[in-house]
């Protein structure tokens, strides 16, 4: 536990009532979205401005606190799972969106925005931010830039660190750090900007973010797909890419997935479905057309039964919700749901969609497969019942059969969960231990009393 004097002093640079020491605060604070076991701090705080969140990143380096920062707890790798000596810092008090120059098209927001609030804003200015994490209703800016957060639009559009202009941070001693400009070029100096990003807060805390934007697309089609076998609609994904088509999205659901979600959502999806795409194209209107005619060719040549279109922005809205509740849904029907997000390259999606049939069997587990098809980035879900040890310990074997198989076919690990506590122990695997090493030796020389985060993804 902490000392009264130090409980005092973190009070008296953010605010006696942003100092939280109560058992169930505390509690609240101790896990994240991954299935891990839980760590209670010993505090947690809530500073409001830039000053108070550099003096208190100083305070906790100069006595030697673990400091893990939080912004929602969407974190699927245990990233943001405290230590129990340590400090929680939350960044729900820095959420402000600083700017939105639509002349030059950049955001300037704090870490604590968001996701959808800054995706609404922009779209209210007739411009578009396109990383879209499953969570972004509740994940935060600062959260997305720390694990290099994906999403639906990967595809077309990138992930987080392909619109981050630049930041601000502090170091571990709070000293405040600039990287990166408002500029669409920067080449100024060491591109810390890019090392901050996905690095799970192990380096550096997040003061501000300045984000690229782009114009709205000028409109948008979604089909559904339709398919009777597994096989048809992951060979069709590697199909489209081929062609180098490259749609926003390009969605993969297996039948128990469907299932979850039709009776979670019920929009009508086809629950007698092997499995179903969900594609959408967007950009002029003639591509849009040109893209989805070659599109439903495509499923149709590979066998899809049937092919579905929005008939209006209404049934298209409903259709992506119901995507988007896919782990909802399927975390009704087990106490613990498992979400993993192994990737591999597109070409090579029919031949892990088939070895995540193969581990279900092997291990006799319900797998629920859904995912980022058209990026290579599926979602296996296990459900199961942490409680039952026999049948955990077949999870974890599952797991890192999971990981090998996808490492096999040339891909990793992670393709937007990051690596926090859950992945860390999988990583030289990937990597190997040079590179383990050296990301160490880069953490002790910005973070010598190692307070940022500690454990997290390179061990130690």
């Amino acid at each position: 536990m902490l000392s009264n004097a130090t409980i005092t002093a973190l009070g008296e640079i953010v605010g006696r009532d942003n100092v939280f020491t109560e058992k169930a605060d505390r509690l609240t604070y101790s896990y994240d979205a991954a299935v891990l076991d839980a760590q209670v701090p010993a505090a947690v705080v809530r500073p409001l401005s830039s000053t108070a969140l550099g003096r208190t990143v100083a305070f906790c380096n100069s006595n030697g606190i673990p400091l893990t920062v939080r912004g929602a707890g969407t974190n699927l790798s245990g990233g943001t799972i405290p230590q129990a000596d340590g400090v929680v810092l939350l960044t729900n008090g820095l959420s402000r969106i600083l700017e939105i120059n639509t002349q030059d098209m950049y955001a300037i927001v704090q870490p604590g925005v968001v996701t959808a609030t800054l995706s609404a804003a922009v779209e209210a200015k007739g411009l578009f931010y396109p990383p879209d994490p499953g969570s972004q209703a509740v994940s935060t800016l600062g959260g997305n830039v720390a694990e290099n957060a994906g999403g639906l639009r990967g595809l077309k559009y990138g992930v987080t660190a392909d619109y981050v202009m630049g930041l601000q941070f502090y170091d571990a001693g709070g000293e405040l750090i600039k990287t990166g400009s408002r500029t669409v070029k920067c080449a100024t100096g060491y591109n810390l900007k890019a090392l901050m990003i996905g690095s799970e807060g192990t380096l550096g805390v997040l003061d501000e973010i300045i984000l690229k934007l782009i114009p709205m697309p000028a409109t948008r089609k979604s089909l559904l797909a339709v398919f009777d076998g597994m096989d048809k609609a992951s060979e069709t994904v590697a199909a489209i890419i081929a062609q180098h088509i490259v749609p926003a999205t390009l969605e993969f659901l297996d039948n128990f997935t469907i299932r979850a979600v039709e009776s979670f959502s019920h929009v009508g999806l086809p629950m007698e479905a092997a499995a179903i795409l969900l594609i959408e194209v967007d950009g002029h209107s003639a591509q849009v057309a040109d893209e989805s005619e070659k599109i439903e060719k495509i499923c149709r040549q590979m066998g899809a039964m049937s092919i579905r279109v929005a008939e209006d922005d209404a049934q298209r809205d409903r259709i992506w919700t119901a995507r988007r509740s896919a782990l909802s849904a399927l975390a009704k029907l087990k106490p613990t749901v498992v979400l993993e997000d192994a990737t591999v390259p597109r070409s090579k999606i029919p031949a892990m969609v088939a070895a995540l049939q193969a581990i279900a069997r092997k291990f006799d587990l319900p797998i629920g497969t859904f995912g980022h098809a058209g990026d290579g980035n599926l979602h296996p879900t296990i459900l199961t019942d942490k409680r039952d040890k026999v049948e955990w310990q077949r999870v974890e074997a599952a797991i890192a059969a999971i990981f090998e198989e996808a490492l096999a076919l040339g891909g990793t690990l992670s393709g937007e969960h990051g690596t926090g506590l859950a992945k860390a122990g999988f990583l030289a695997k990937e990597t190997g231990m040079g590179a383990i090493l050296l990301s160490r030796r880069i953490k002790h020389a910005l973070d010598p009393n190692n307070i940022l985060n500690p454990g997290k993804v390179i061990g130690g």
